[in-house]
């Protein structure tokens, strides 16, 4: 199995903690020597484990924001 490569640029927020200790986080990470994308998964509390994510370009992430922004809850 190949290895994920991952920087964490920027932790920008984090919306939740478990009682595990994983957190739900929003973050700026390079992938693979890519360019940083916004990220947004569960981590473990030393970020040597991950959960199953959604990966967001600025684009896409501003779209996102549009539509929040509209919703009314």
């Amino acid at each position: 199995m190949t290895e994920i490569k991952y920087e964490i640029i920027k932790n920008i927020a984090v919306l939740s903690k478990s009682a595990s200790g994983w957190a739900k986080e929003l973050n700026l990470i390079s992938w693979n020597d890519r360019d940083p994308k916004y990220d947004l998964r569960d981590w473990s509390a030393d970020h040597s484990k991950m959960g199953k994510g959604v990966t967001l370009s600025k684009e896409e992430l501003m779209a996102l924001k549009e539509l929040l922004n509209s919703m009314e809850f």
